[in-house]
C-alpha cells in the first residue's frame, strides 16, 4: 500500500504532505483560511516501545481481518506524544457524493473522488493523553491506497472528520466520523490501521451502505395535451 499525495484547493491552494491528510474549506466563510499541516499517524509501535500495556488490555494481532463492528486494540505513538493504547472500533462505512460538498471549494481531485463516511469509536485503554493527534485510522481503496481522513477548518455536517480532543486521557471515549476520499471516482474496501510502512496492517471491511438512486422526473406533458379527444 502506498499513501494517496493530492491537494485539495481552498480558496486558494494549500500543498500538503502526502500523508498530512486533505483539508476542505467552506466558501461561505467570506475570507482565505489558512491550512495548517495536520500531525499524521505515521508513529508506530515497534520492537523497542516503552509504551506500558495494561495487564487488562489485549494487543490484537498484527494483520488481523476485522468486520465492521469489532474492535482492535493497538499502541498507538504519535510523534512528539506520549504514546498509550487505543480501542479502535469501526462501525459501519457510507458512500457519500460530492455533492454533499456543495458549500464548499474542491479542486479537480476532490470533484472526481468518491467520498465514505466512516463511523469510528476510539477509547484510551492505556495510560498516556494522546490528545489532539489524528485518528490512526487509513481508507483503502481498490489500488491498495492508502487514503488520508480528510480534515475541516470549518462545520461539516455529515460527517466532522475531526482528530482526537486536545484532551483525550486514560479512559476517555470519543465517537466520530472520518471522511475519506477514494480518487478518480474510485471505490474504497476497507479500514486500515496501518502505523507505519512495515507494520503487517489491521484491516476491517464489511458492507458499505451506497446512496439510494435519485428519483428519475417524470416527463413533462407537453402543450396540447390538453384537449386531447375524451371517450
Amino acid at each position: 500500500m502506498h499513501p494517496v499525495s493530492r491537494t485539495i484547493k481552498l480558496t486558494r491552494a494549500v500543498a500538503l504532505s502526502a500523508a498530512a491528510g486533505l483539508v476542505l474549506a467552506s466558501c461561505g466563510s467570506g475570507e482565505e483560511q489558512a491550512a495548517e499541516e495536520s500531525p499524521t499517524p505515521s508513529a508506530s509501535p515497534s520492537p523497542t516501545s516503552t509504551v506500558a500495556v495494561p495487564e487488562s488490555a489485549s494487543l490484537t494481532e498484527v494483520g488481523a481481518d476485522l468486520s465492521f463492528g469489532d474492535t482492535a486494540t493497538v499502541i498507538h505513538e504519535p510523534s512528539k506524544k506520549t504514546g498509550t493504547v487505543l480501542d479502535l472500533t469501526v462501525t459501519k462505512a457510507v458512500q457519500g457524493s460530492t455533492k454533499d460538498f456543495s458549500g464548499f471549494i474542491l479542486d479537480d481531485y476532490a470533484k472526481a473522488a468518491t467520498p465514505y463516511y466512516v463511523d469510528v469509536t476510539v477509547t484510551n485503554s492505556g495510560e498516556g493523553d494522546v490528545g489532539g493527534s489524528p485518528v490512526p485510522l487509513w481508507g483503502v481503496d481498490a489500488a491498495d491506497t492508502l487514503l488520508p481522513p480528510a480534515t475541516f477548518t470549518t462545520t461539516f455536517g455529515k460527517c466532522e472528520s475531526a482528530p482526537l480532543p486536545k484532551k483525550f486521557e486514560p479512559g476517555d471515549e470519543m465517537k466520530t466520523c472520518l471522511v475519506f476520499l477514494a480518487p478518480d471516482g474510485g471505490t474504497m474496501e476497507a479500514v486500515s490501521y496501518r502505523p507505519n510502512q512495515e507494520f503487517d496492517p489491521i484491516t476491517w471491511t464489511g458492507d458499505i451502505a451506497t446512496p439510494a438512486p435519485e428519483p428519475t422526473k417524470k416527463a413533462k406533458s407537453k402543450k396540447g395535451d390538453k384537449g386531447k379527444s375524451q371517450r
